[in-house]
């Protein structure tokens, strides 16, 4: 459930990627399905990028992006509903890692919390060498301190492009 309503909202940072079935319009539906979620306001939105794939390389290119959210949601029912939305646009969560998916939504940071549970870890595993998280991320919070991985500015500097592009509207 909902933290109680004298619980003031923390910051959220949420990763929305996919490459299958028109990846962007999937990424501006889940974008505007996150900001209707009940005690979700979105705080910004970074420009979508596209990205060469991290797993199998017989897929198509990501397309990614970065919300950030201010929510007062516990961050398992948040989860909660980011795994729904997914399910929404056909994401089906058989096969192998990393491979081609409708819709991927990742909670990236929960205010500076620091989870690991079975079903969520934050900071984001692997967050701090992920070109297509981190200059996202760096576009809309530029200042952002990553809890127990140091400034997001000097992890984006330390992590090479790979190819990564802002792209336009398709």
């Amino acid at each position: 459930m909902a933290q109680s309503p004298d619980v003031p909202p923390l910051r959220a940072y949420i990763g929305l990627g996919g490459n299958l079935e028109r990846p962007v319009d999937h990424i501006k539906y889940a974008r505007e399905a996150i900001a209707a979620l009940p005690d979700v306001v979105e705080a910004a939105f970074s420009s979508l990028y596209r990205s060469v794939p991290m797993g199998p390389e017989d897929q198509p290119d990501y397309v990614n992006a970065v919300m950030a959210v201010d929510t007062s949601l516990e961050p398992h029912i948040l989860l909660d509903q980011l795994q729904a939305i997914e399910t929404a646009h056909g994401r089906v969560r058989i096969g192998e890692r990393w491979g081609p998916r409708t819709l991927d939504l990742d909670i990236l940071l929960f205010g500076d919390h620091e989870i690991s549970t079975e079903r969520l870890r934050v900071p984001h595993p692997g967050m701090g060498e992920r070109e297509f998280v981190l200059y996202p991320l760096l576009e809309i919070a530029p200042d952002l301190d990553v809890p127990g991985m140091g400034k997001l500015k000097a992890l984006a500097d330390a992590c090479p492009r790979r190819g990564l592009r802002v792209i336009a509207d398709e």
